[in-house]
């Protein structure tokens, strides 16, 4: 695929997750909701494989800026570990079903594990009190992920 058609796809895909992160939300606990941003990320690892980390990473930098937020420093390192794992195993298999077991496995390790040890460490937070939201938005982020990844096998991208 030539550069530019590969830069524009990935445009498009940040501003898709931005859109949906920051427009479909549904309200859990606390500030925890669902995020929608996850439909184009789980969508665009299995179409471009690992290099379209950089959809979840800026997209959720920018949905989070846009929206008031801090610059999430736990967010932004889960986010580049599930980009990394997913898009690794969605380009090396052909299984769904073992698509999805990695989608759910790597969310988990990257949100409830990875994001609550940054937010831990920097921020001096206690443990006990990060671990139980940190699990519902695994669940939050892993189920519009696994949404995406469907979607995205009926997407058919065209060839230079």
């Amino acid at each position: 695929m030539k550069r530019n058609k590969l830069i524009a796809y990935y445009a498009m895909g940040i501003a898709l997750y931005v859109v949906l992160s920051m427009t479909i939300k549904i309200p859990l606990i606390n500030h925890i909701k669902t995020d929608f941003g996850y439909v184009a990320f789980g969508a665009f690892l299995n179409l471009f494989g690992m290099s379209a980390t950089i959809v979840g990473v800026i997209g959720c930098v920018l949905s989070n800026v846009l929206s008031g937020g801090s610059f999430p420093i736990g967010w932004i390192i889960g986010q580049i570990f599930i980009g990394i794992v997913c898009g690794y195993y969605y380009k090396n298999t052909d299984k769904m079903w073992l698509k999805i077991i990695v989608t759910i496995v790597s969310v988990f390790i990257g949100i409830a594990v990875i994001k609550t040890m940054v937010e831990v460490i920097f921020f001096n937070l206690p443990l006990e009190a990060k671990i139980i939201r940190s699990v519902i938005a695994f669940i939050a982020d892993a189920i519009p992920m696994v949404i995406g990844l469907l979607i995205s096998t009926k997407i058919y991208l065209k060839e230079d």
